[in-house]
């Protein structure tokens, strides 16, 4: 019976060690607190983000054997709120047993839900999942799942498409075009070995094994994404737009085989660590919202045992302004899980030197900011970040005369909206995103202030500044805690 007792009292201990071992792995100085990364090791762009069996699922570029790029693999996490997520085992390994650093790993891509079962494995009434990716050097693969996304095998008959040396195509991004009846392939390629062809090309299948090469689109780079998207909400006019890896976008028409831009070449995002975005694909009943993610590329997460976090998801619409139609960016509603502790203010207008701070009273590591901004007779204002006794915090400010934002050396034009500016700050451990006038601007940044640096300022120079409104949220933590 003592025996029993001892592996008992053995088995308490060893758990609550494990425990406390999961908990400290999400208190680093740098750990994201709401931005999802993963719990060791190095994390790439996403490769997918579906909704399937009442869940959302993100896959994405992981190396599990330390924190630099290399020996790509594809790992898995799910949530049903778009919010916090479970952390699942890797999903997709290299092909060929390989163990080199690049040669036929698991490179960029995308994922489906094969709907209508035209790759043909479907087994029962669960619907098969689907990958396309670029295994590197050795071509376009195909990995499937029928049981949901647990496990993963490889198609018999890759590639789907052989690797050329010359062309360096990569990033498959697949999806069903429904007036044609057929799916479509947007890849990055580089024709002919030839620098002024890089560019997104464009295949059809019906089968998702055998793909038609139909045209070429040059001057685009990186991983490519497309969706079409409503103009002012309206139905009856409708925009195709063509993303490219860092983000940048036109607007055209897609007729299923080639794409015609009818716009200029365009920013989402003005920050250098935006990149690789994926669109949400089959969102939940009832959610006709197009939602996106996108990873942080280069930041810097000093001796922290993971590298790489994802923006938060945000929701995509085109608007027309007065000068042409773009692409609005909005962060997802689901924020709003994690609301905490509110300060407020409204009508508070500020003189240079005769205020004192307003939003003193802030204080954290991850929290919202949501203002409207009067710019009256200022010429400039804004908020010093994360600030703490020996760091003067992160500037993210409005020059009025030049209408330029600024945040970590990026700038972007923003011209006001009837004399006004509208803010809405995300706040990290590690990253700041900025969506401005209501999601006309974004930029996202990776940053490393200091553990404790966690006050705030608003402040504005040469003339007043009318606070319309103004509230701050805490933002509480989606992972588990001690």
């Amino acid at each position: 019976m003592k025996g029993w007792i001892i592996i008992l009292l053995f088995w308490l201990v060893a758990t609550q060690h494990s425990v406390a071992q999961k908990s400290e792995l999400y208190q680093e100085p740098y750990r994201p607190q709401y931005h999802y990364s993963t719990e060791r090791n190095w994390m790439g762009e996403p490769t997918g983000l579906i909704w399937y069996e009442g869940a959302y699922h993100l896959y994405f570029q992981v190396n599990p054997n330390g924190n630099e790029a290399g020996y790509y693999h594809w790992g898995h996490a799910v949530s049903e709120d778009l919010v916090h997520w479970k952390h699942l085992p890797v999903a997709i390994f290299p092909d060929d047993l390989s163990e080199e650093k690049e040669k036929c790993t698991v490179g960029p891509g995308s994922i489906i839900v094969d709907e209508k079962n035209h790759l043909g494995f479907q087994e029962g009434s669960r619907k098969t999942l689907v990958a396309f990716y670029t295994s590197l050097q050795c071509g376009q693969r195909i990995a499937y799942s029928q049981d949901g996304g647990n496990s993963w095998k490889k198609y018999a008959g890759n590639p789907i498409i052989p690797y050329d040396e010359n062309e360096e195509a990569s990033a498959p991004r697949v999806f069903w075009f429904e007036e044609g009846n057929h799916w479509v392939m947007a890849i990055y390629r580089k024709p002919e070995n030839d620098d002024r062809l890089r560019g997104i090309s464009f295949y059809t299948s019906e089968n998702l094994k055998d793909w038609t090469y139909q045209s070429h689109l040059a001057g685009f780079r990186g991983s490519p994404e497309m969706v079409e998207l409503k103009v002012n909400n309206r139905p009856d006019e409708k925009r195709w737009v063509l993303f490219e890896g860092d983000g940048s976008y036109v607007m055209g028409n897609f007729d299923g085989k080639s794409f015609l831009a009818s716009s200029i070449r365009m920013k989402a995002d003005f920050g250098k660590h935006y990149y690789g975005t994926r669109i949400i694909s089959g969102a939940k009943d009832n959610d006709d919202r197009i939602m996106q993610i996108s990873w942080m590329k280069d930041g810097t997460y000093p001796e922290m045992p993971f590298s790489g976090q994802m923006t938060f998801p945000s929701e995509l619409s085109l608007r027309m302004f007065n000068n042409g139609i773009y692409l609005i960016r909005q962060p997802a509603k689901e924020i709003e899980l994690l609301h905490g502790k509110k300060l407020t203010w409204e009508n508070e207008n500020l003189i240079p030197g005769l205020n004192t701070n307003l939003i003193k009273k802030a204080k954290g590591e991850q929290i919202r900011i949501k203002g409207q901004f009067d710019l009256k007779t200022c010429d400039s204002f804004g908020l010093m970040l994360r600030m703490g006794k020996k760091e003067t915090g992160t500037e993210l400010m409005y020059n009025v005369k030049r209408k330029a934002l600024t945040l970590l050396g990026q700038t972007v034009s923003l011209e006001p909206v009837d004399n006004k500016i509208y803010f809405d700050i995300f706040i990290d451990r590690s990253s700041v995103e900025v969506y401005a006038n209501n999601g006309r601007a974004v930029i996202t940044a990776v940053f490393n202030p200091s553990q404790g640096s966690d006050n705030y300022v608003l402040y504005n120079t040469g003339g007043e500044l009318l606070v319309d409104q103004l509230e701050i949220f805490e933002l509480s933590s989606i992972w588990p805690v001690k």
